[in-house]
């Protein structure tokens, strides 16, 4: 069998740091399964991005990201550059290792190490579609990212920083601790969105998610019917629900139930718009990434990143 040229990026700091810990044991695993590939550890933000470029670039063949979503978010911007996928023969793997790692779920990738290691090396690889998103970075200016998994706006963008800020201060940082206590103070924010040039009615949202995938919050079904190689975004929007009735009914969407509620609704698309028309501070989050805020605009890509999984 031919050998394929393997690049293997590890984020130490992912699943607060036990990957770094636990990673002589899951090298020796991939060993076990791929005898022969080069690793090499981020140590900041935006690494993985250039790490995976270089390595297109040298001709690997097989990327794999030992870490969470955020980690496999870079390693997918890492496919692209200026705009366009370096090599489109390459395909990612993934060895989950970070606090919710949604992305295994909506790809089917059974838990467990070994499991993972089964479907990077006897999975097909699957092409699936890429979100592309333009939106006003935390610095101010204009940027652009590309997401595989959901990228959404409210309180999704609200919990996530302050799951980061809690991190960076030590503190235990749970999706769903963050959750709660974002609820009980966050005011809903108006915002407009349109969704391939159809204007929908504008109103307070609590939350609007634009999935690519089915999962995201450390396992909630948020897009249960959201398939990553359709062609299109599952644009989930949730109007003005304040914490007690969140309460009564949040726990529908780690089901996948939620969706017939009066105040939830369900819009598929290829293209989204979303701004606030009050310039209110509504901010985004993109495969657990908090980076920006609105305005943005989404746009699919239609099967363009190869991936190991079942979909």
């Amino acid at each position: 069998m031919r050998r394929i040229r393997t690049q293997v990026i590890v984020n130490p700091e992912s699943n607060q740091g036990r990957t770094r810990r636990r990673w002589k044991y899951i090298k020796e695993a991939i060993r076990s399964f791929i005898h022969e590939f080069r690793y090499e550890f981020t140590e900041k933000p935006l690494q993985a991005i250039e790490i995976t470029r270089e390595a297109i670039k040298s001709g690997h063949e097989l990327i794999i990201g030992v870490g969470g979503d955020g980690t496999m978010n870079e390693i997918a911007n890492g496919f692209f550059e200026s705009r366009r996928i370096i090599n489109p023969d390459t395909t990612l793997g993934i060895v989950p290792s970070g606090t919710g790692c949604d992305l295994t779920k909506s790809l089917n990738i059974p838990p467990g190490l070994k499991n993972a290691l089964k479907v990077i090396t006897q999975a097909p690889s699957t092409l699936i579609d890429v979100g592309r998103v333009t939106f006003r970075s935390n610095a101010g200016p204009e940027m652009e990212r590309f997401f595989i998994n959901v990228a959404d706006f409210g309180v999704g963008g609200e919990v996530v920083r302050q799951v980061n800020q809690r991190r960076l201060e030590r503190k235990a940082s749970s999706y769903v601790r963050c959750l709660v206590s974002t609820m009980i103070h966050y005011k809903s924010k108006k915002v407009r969105i349109r969704v391939d040039g159809r204007e929908l009615p504008e109103g307070k949202y609590l939350i609007g998610a634009v999935a690519n995938g089915r999962i995201f919050g450390k396992g909630m079904k948020f897009a249960p019917q959201a398939k990553l190689n359709d062609g299109q975004f599952d644009v989930i929007l949730v109007k003005n629900m304040g914490f007690l009735e969140f309460c009564r009914h949040g726990w529908k969407i780690f089901f996948g139930t939620h969706l017939s509620h009066p105040k939830i609704s369900f819009i598929r698309g290829r293209e989204v718009e979303a701004f606030s028309p009050e310039e209110q501070d509504v901010l985004l989050e993109l495969d657990g990434e908090q980076l920006g805020g609105l305005p943005a605009r989404f746009e699919i890509l239609p099967r363009h990143l190869l991936i190991k999984g079942y979909i």
